[in-house]
């Protein structure tokens, strides 16, 4: 079980090792990671960036290809946006009562609440590239009730951008010799980037309350 955790939350590093185990069936797994991590408002802890750099360093060197990945990550992408829609839009204002859980933590709702009324429907475009913003996203938009067609414009082409974006870093930069050799640390670095903008921004929405 704890190794299964273990793979989910890091398959970014044990990708290669995957594939060589599973073979094309590595592209139904990618599909449920980054379908589950923008679908599901309780998995924001799932690898997107760095899964999507390290999906791209594999297709510069033919194990997976760069087309394929981007069409079947982006529809996951998408797809799971769509599912944190009508989540939201079904659920409601209710969970704004509901209390703190394990896997649920309403200081990230009312942060990404307070994004979309800076940033409005691009809050879409623009959380794609923010960790737990981008998981939280598209559940708010549904509490709000974005209108449908808004709301899938802005997803679709969220979803082609960021898969695109990183699938295309990982591809060109994936395997520099220096890349290659600190790999592990590359990702964690990926990964501390990805979700430094996320925490600046909830330190700057506590400083303005407070003044």
């Amino acid at each position: 079980m704890f190794d299964l955790i273990d793979l989910l939350l890091h398959i970014d590093i044990y990708l290669e090792t995957l594939f060589s185990q599973i073979g094309n069936w590595i592209y139904v797994v990618l599909f449920f990671i980054v379908f589950s991590e923008t679908g599901f408002v309780v998995t924001p802890f799932l690898p997107g960036d760095s899964l999507l750099f390290t999906v791209g360093a594999l297709s510069s060197r033919q194990l997976l290809c760069p087309l394929s990945s981007l069409i079947i990550l982006s529809i996951a992408a998408t797809v799971g946006n769509t599912v944190n829609y009508h989540v939201g839009k079904f659920v409601g204002p209710k969970v704004f009562s509901k209390e703190n859980s394990f896997f649920f933590n309403k200081k990230h709702l009312y942060t990404t609440a307070q994004f979309y009324e800076r940033h409005g429907a691009k809050t879409i475009i623009i959380a794609r590239f923010l960790p737990i913003l981008r998981t939280f996203a598209p559940f708010v938009a549904g509490i709000g009730r974005m209108r449908y067609l808004k709301f899938q414009i802005y997803n679709i082409v969220s979803s082609i951008l960021w898969s695109g974006s990183l699938i295309a870093t990982g591809y060109f930069f994936g395997n520099l010799p220096f890349v290659k050799k600190n790999f592990s640390m590359f990702i964690l670095g990926i990964i501390i980037v990805s979700v430094m903008p996320s925490i600046w921004k909830a330190i700057s929405i506590k400083r303005s309350k407070l003044k």
